[in-house]
């Protein structure tokens, strides 16, 4: 299997008045097309500036990123910004639903980015909200639905672009048991059946035992081989 995600020879630092933080040091990471990793480690180990790194919110220090051969580490503030729009998808914790919006019109969001027609954006949302069981929530508001509903919202804006990664950040931090394994075997199903990359960060061993492989992170490095789960 290709690898889709390619980060080589990555540091990440930060600086503080006279002081350089460094957070992610001399990483080398594959994500293969259709896996599903997990990001784990300590508070402070870096894992979600890594996240942020290969979603393109953030710009290495030094090192190469390339995802679906594209370099984005080398990419400009707005070519990144673009680039996003149409190749990540992002889960968040809390949602970050617009509770003026409803449901059809928080997914419709990220595609009205895109040069697309009315009709277009509509079958690409109604598709959505399919996929994730809430074609018949599509004009209630965030207000109006349980957290586990709404983080279904938040998915099926995240896969409404058809992007080439999903990235979620402790998508399951919000959600009681039951509506977290939802939103996990959903995230599952999209790997199987839409063949999506999903890089998720999380403290959760047994959010993490759900993913196909996971990647330890402590101090800014690697930790160890990382684990193979599941097929």
């Amino acid at each position: 299997m290709s690898a889709i995600v390619e980060v080589r020879r990555l540091y990440k630092s930060f600086s503080r008045g006279a002081e350089r933080i460094d957070v992610l040091m001399d990483l080398n990471v594959d994500v293969d097309r259709a896996e599903f990793v997990a990001l784990m480690g300590p508070s402070g180990s870096g894992k979600t500036t890594l996240l942020n790194l290969i979603a393109g919110l953030d710009t290495p220090t030094e090192g190469t990123i390339q995802i679906g051969g594209q370099e984005i580490s080398a990419m400009s503030e707005s070519e990144l910004a673009r680039w996003r729009t149409r190749n990540v998808g992002f889960v968040f914790q809390f949602y970050n639903l617009l509770p003026v919006l409803t449901a059809y019109e928080n997914v419709e969001l990220p595609l009205l980015l895109l040069p697309l027609s009315s009709a277009q954006r509509r079958q690409q949302v109604e598709n959505a909200l399919g996929l994730v069981g809430l074609s018949d929530r599509m004009r209630h508001r965030p207000g109006q639905l349980s957290g586990g509903q709404c983080q279904r919202v938040g998915i099926a804006r995240a896969i409404v672009t058809d992007p080439t990664i999903i990235v979620a950040d402790e998508p399951t931090g919000a959600l009681d048991a039951k509506s977290a394994d939802d939103a996990l075997n959903l995230l599952d199903l999209l790997r199987v059946q839409l063949d999506k990359t999903i890089i998720m960060v999380t403290h959760d061993p047994s959010a993490a035992g759900r993913a196909q492989r996971i990647v330890h992170l402590e101090k800014g490095r690697l930790v160890g081989a990382a684990e193979e789960l599941r097929i």
